[in-house]
C-alpha cells in the first residue's frame, strides 16, 4: 500500500527532527551563544526540501540553572533546553510538528495535519 500525502509529509517532519536533534545534541551551549546556535540550527535545517519553516527556542532559564550548578561555563545541548516548531509542506498538504520534554524525554510530535 502506498504511503497516503499526508502520511509522507509526517515523515518528512520525522526526518527534520531526527536531523536537528542527533546533528546538534552535544554542541557545547551557554546563553551567550543560544541565540546563534538556534539560528543556525534553523538555517540547517530548513536547507532541507519540503521544510518552510524552524523555530528553535534554546531556554536560557534552565541553562543557567545548570550553569550555576556546576564549574564550566557551558554545558551539551539536549532536548530538555530547547523546544522546537517545523513547518512542512508537501504536494498541498501542510504539518506543523513540535519537540518539547515530556517528562526527561523529548517529544517530537505532529501537531496538525492540513491536506
Amino acid at each position: 500500500m502506498k504511503p497516503t500525502t499526508p502520511q509522507e509529509a509526517c515523515f518528512e517532519a520525522g526526518i527534520k527532527f531526527g536531523t536537528l536533534y542527533h546533528q546538534f545534541a552535544g554542541t557545547p551551549v551557554a546563553p551567550e551563544s543560544s541565540d546563534s546556535l538556534a539560528a543556525a540550527m534553523e538555517d540547517a535545517i530548513e536547507n532541507q526540501p519540503f521544510c518552510t519553516a524552524v523555530t528553535v527556542d534554546i531556554l536560557d532559564e534552565k541553562l543557567r540553572k545548570t550553569l550555576a550548578e556546576q564549574s564550566a561555563d557551558y554545558t551539551e545541548l539536549t532536548g530538555e533546553y530547547m523546544e522546537v516548531e517545523l513547518i512542512i509542506e508537501y504536494d498541498g498538504c501542510t504539518v506543523a510538528a513540535s519537540m518539547a520534554m515530556d517528562g526527561d524525554y523529548p517529544r517530537m510530535q505532529v501537531d496538525d495535519v492540513d491536506g
